[in-house]
């Protein structure tokens, strides 16, 4: 007989850990009796035909009183549906989820709270609930297990990198061609694409990408940026007016195609303040894109890196030398300023180190193709048979 296993995810619109989520029910099926819980059905991005889904209908509500109720609320439907289900193990994404899963606990189910991003670890007070209420904490990346276990002296820790179907995203990605605002003109030099994911955040960094490539189109003008991601972006087409580059920048909004706009890369750059796993980066690097991308927690040193550690960039800062980190699959530049800055004429030297190595592997075709083709054999690691593998000891313990 299947053990019991119940999925808790807010929603199941486009993001990281709800693509987490639908996967992992998927892999698992022929292993566990699955249960998917989320609060609320609206947006579904992802196909979810055949998989065993409730939705307790308790959406976001506006408001601290009304959230903290809405936690509350929550919490007892899920006791209600753990007491009737009787899972074996609970394993939540994200934050909120994290919370219900918690408080819902009833002693008789094994609670597994996962950790999506850096700032998660950042809110002490969930943390310590966490904690305190939590079987086992799955951390995305192993940078956050070690200050949940240096921060909060708990133990009950493993990493469960996030996984990917290179094979589909590799078919996804040939099954057509991206509608863009740009043709190739005969006799012209062949445009040369970079790319980037994410949603209208200021953990992006956004506003640091286009004064970036402002600097780049400078030096290499049939260079081409595309943007892709839920959101107005209305800060940052505006920045790109004003620095000029409008018509070489792209917002292509959130895509159920992605992969066929990822393809046309040739640099994928991550300009971020923090991440958890960035998923849309190994993403790119299974179709080969270069990764050009801040040391931000957590997730980039880890992958670029063989020993996953960033740390020389802040040396090479202190000693005023350029701070990049050439790695063996892709390249590190520091964290830049957390305060978004609009002003086109503010350009920092942060900026100005990215751009110069952006620059610098465009114009360099031997060392960009080493790149992606590092990039592309080091994407093979994330696959969902490691992933499974892990897993099934996990739940074996």
């Amino acid at each position: 007989m299947k053990r019991k296993l119940m999925l808790i995810s807010p929603m199941l619109h486009q993001g990281g850990f709800e693509r987490v989520c639908v996967t992992t029910a998927r892999l698992l099926e022929p292993y566990f009796d699955i249960t998917i819980v989320i609060f609320n059905s609206a947006n579904i991005a992802y196909d979810v035909s055949g998989l065993n889904i409730i939705d307790i209908r308790m959406g976001v509500r506006k408001g601290k009183l009304k959230k903290l109720w809405n936690i509350v609320r929550r919490s007892r439907r899920v006791r209600e549906l753990k007491r009737q289900l009787k899972p074996d193990i609970v394993y939540s994404f994200g934050p909120s989820a994290n919370m219900v899963n918690a408080f819902s606990k009833t002693g008789h189910e094994r609670v597994w709270l996962g950790l999506r991003n850096y700032t998660d670890v950042e809110e002490t007070l969930k943390m310590k609930l966490f904690v305190r209420l939590g079987d086992l904490i799955i951390c995305c990346s192993k940078e956050i297990e070690h200050v949940v276990n240096a921060k909060f002296g708990f133990n009950r820790t493993t990493t469960l990198y996030n996984l990917y179907d290179v094979k589909t995203i590799q078919r996804e990605a040939e099954a057509g061609e991206p509608e863009l605002p740009w043709k190739e003109a005969e006799g012209e030099k062949k445009l040369r694409y970079l790319v980037s994911m994410g949603r209208d955040d200021d953990m992006k960094g956004f506003w640091h990408m286009l004064k970036v490539f402002a600097l780049v189109h400078e030096k290499v003008p049939e260079a081409r940026l595309i943007l892709m991601g839920a959101g107005t972006f209305e800060y940052y087409k505006k920045l790109a007016r004003e620095l000029g580059i409008a018509d070489a920048v792209h917002f292509a909004g959130m895509r159920k195609d992605p992969y066929r706009y990822l393809k046309k890369g040739e640099i994928y750059l991550l300009t971020s303040l923090n991440e958890g796993f960035p998923n849309a980066l190994v993403e790119g690097m299974v179709l080969g894109l270069a990764p050009v991308c801040t040391n931000c927690m957590t997730g980039p040193g880890e992958i670029l890196l063989e020993n996953g550690d960033g740390s020389l960039l802040t040396q090479l800062q202190e000693e005023e030398k350029a701070p990049v980190i050439y790695g063996e699959y892709g390249i590190l530049v520091p964290v830049m300023s957390r305060e978004r800055d609009l002003d086109p004429a503010h350009i920092s030297e942060e900026e100005r180190n990215m751009a110069n190595v952006v620059t610098g592997l465009l114009t360099d075709p031997e060392k960009l193709a080493q790149y992606r083709q590092a990039a592309k054999d080091r994407a093979q690691i994330f696959t969902y048979e490691k992933y499974v593998e892990r897993f099934l000891e996990l739940a074996g313990r």
